[in-house]
This record gives structure tokens, sequence and C-alpha cells, in this order.
């Protein structure tokens, strides 16, 4: 129980008196609804010089490469987790617990995401390629962290939204920390936020198997916990948008993104799965939001230097 849908498969268990098709590879998901609007892409809207559209090359560019590098951590994740996997209902029909694919198998198809995700890499430039060559050794280890601690969720954030920060320096050449790091910070927090609802889903498995969780360390806390992530998540977001001048268009669409989470984590009901599926799933319209805050705000500082301009152009 991995704590992540785009981890999970499309494939079925088939009876065995129809031909059985060929299983799914694992980390071949793509269902996660909160990564569908990925940090690395609201970096890229960030990084966008003032007045103009975000780089639809490097949008196309970093959106395989993130559907790439999401793919091979679950790869490596239900590699991992094949066994825990077999014992919790709703993943034990994943290709690997159900045994409709062999490990060497998978070994393959992860060699053939990283090969791809490698190609990608090396169309940036220099700084972009050493780090995002760092954030391997996250990759492969955030699996186990469930094992060793009941914050598998915080080194999940961190590996996550890594990515994010190659969006700025591919765009302006290095990363500018100021707006870089509070950024990042905010991305970690918003993780915890939706990956914390999510465990709540498996956790009388987890109990079960031995697999620790923020949702099994908060347990009936969860909400505070939960507002105390929206606002350091909320207030960081502030923080890089002061950082890089942004304008009017970007704070209203954070305090929207505010009052989301706040309604999320108050109808939010932690005993249902359903409901914590249905708020995880939810935050795909906080990256939706945030996005077209960006977009919208970068268009919006135009608007501001014509305003500037236009006073000494009549003198």
């Amino acid at each position: 129980c991995c704590g992540h849908p785009g981890c999970s498969y499309a494939g079925l268990r088939f009876p065995d008196t129809h031909p059985k098709p060929s299983p799914p590879l694992p980390g071949s998901g793509s269902a996660n609804p909160a990564s569908a609007k990925r940090p690395v892409l609201l970096f890229i809207g960030l990084a966008a010089a003032p007045g103009c559209l975000p780089d639809w090359r490097m949008l196309s560019l970093f959106g395989v490469g993130a559907v790439l590098m999401r793919g091979a951590g679950c790869t490596i994740n239900d590699m991992w987790d094949r066994d825990y996997d077999r014992q919790v209902a709703r993943t034990a029909s994943r290709p690997l617990a159900a045994g409709d694919i062999s490990t060497f198998q998978s070994l393959v198809f992860l060699g053939g995401q990283l090969s791809l995700a490698l190609c990608v890499l090396l169309c940036l430039n220099y700084y972009s390629i050493i780090l995002g060559a760092a954030s391997l050794s996250l990759v492969v280890t955030y699996p186990l962290m469930k094992r060793i601690t009941y914050w598998p969720q915080l080194v999940l954030g961190l590996t996550f939204n890594w990515g994010a920060l190659l969006g700025w320096s591919a765009i302006r050449g290095s990363c500018e920390w100021s707006v870089c790091l509070p950024l990042y910070f905010a991305g970690v927090m918003w993780t915890l936020v939706y990956d914390t609802i999510y465990a709540h889903q498996d956790k009388r498995d987890d109990i079960m198997i031995g697999v620790k969780s923020t949702a099994l360390q908060f347990k009936e806390d969860t909400k505070q916990w939960l507002s105390g992530f929206s606002l350091a998540m909320l207030l960081s977001l502030c923080m890089a948008g002061m950082n890089c001048n942004q304008t009017f268009p970007y704070y209203a669409a954070v305090a929207a993104v505010g009052a989301h989470l706040a309604h999320q984590i108050y109808t939010l009901d932690i005993d249902k799965p359903e409901d914590c599926w249905k708020k995880f799933a939810s935050n795909r319209t906080v990256g939706i939001l945030l996005f077209i805050g960006i977009v919208l705000g970068n268009l919006w500082k135009q608007k501001d230097l014509k305003n500037v301009e236009d006073p000494s152009e009549n003198r």
C-alpha cells in the first residue's frame, strides 16, 4: 500500500475461463489526480518573463519527464512493496503482487522509463541536469520510508516536488533560492495534506501489516495537523510571490486555494475511505487554481510595467 493511486494499475484479475490479456506493467498507472497539475508546471509558469505565457515547449518537455519519473518511482515502489501489496485488498490485484509479471520484467520496464527520462533531462542546461540527477536517491529510497518512519509522506513531498526546482532552473539557468525554496516548501506541505488524507484509506490494513504513515501518527488530530500544513503552504506561496513580484491574480488564486483547503479539511471524514478519496481527488483543483493564478499574475505584471512607464513618457 503505497499511498498513491499513481502507483496502482488498471489491471484486473480475470476469471480463468476467459483468455487472459497481457497485464499492465507497474508504474504505468496515471490515476493520481493530485499529480495532474504537477509542481514543476507551477515553477515553469512562475519563471516566465513578465507579460509572457509559460514556455509551452518546456511545459510539454517537463510534462513528459514528470510522467516518466513518476512512473519510475511507482515501479520502484511496487517492486519494494509486492509482499505488502498482497496483504491489502485494494492493492492485491497489482501485477507484481498478483504474480502476473516477474520482478525481472518490472526491472526491464524500469530501465526503459529511466532511459527515456534521461533523454528528457539531457535536453536541459547543465545546472538542471546535475539538479535532476541528484533526485534519483530520493526516488529510490522513498518506498522504504514507510517501513522505518511515520513520516513517509514528508519524504514523498521532498521527492515529488524536486522536479519543480528543475522547472525554474530550466527557464532561468539556475535556481533563485529566495523564490524556489518557499515554493518548494509549499509543495512539500501540500503533499503532506493530500497524502495524509489518502493514507487514511488504508490505515486499518497498514496497522495489520506494520506499515507506517502520517495518518497513523496523527490519528484523531489529523485535521489540526492538516490545518497547520495548509497554513504553512499558503504563507510560503505568499513569500514566493512577494520575492518574484507577483501581482493580484496570483494572490487571489492563493486565497481561493486557502478557501478550498479549509472546506476540504473541515468536511473531511477520516473514517470513511470513500470520502478520503473524494477529498484527495479534489486537490486537482488546487493545482489548477495556482497555475491559472500564476499565468494571469505574470500577464498582469506587464500591465503594471506599462502603468509605470506611461507617466515618464508624458513628461
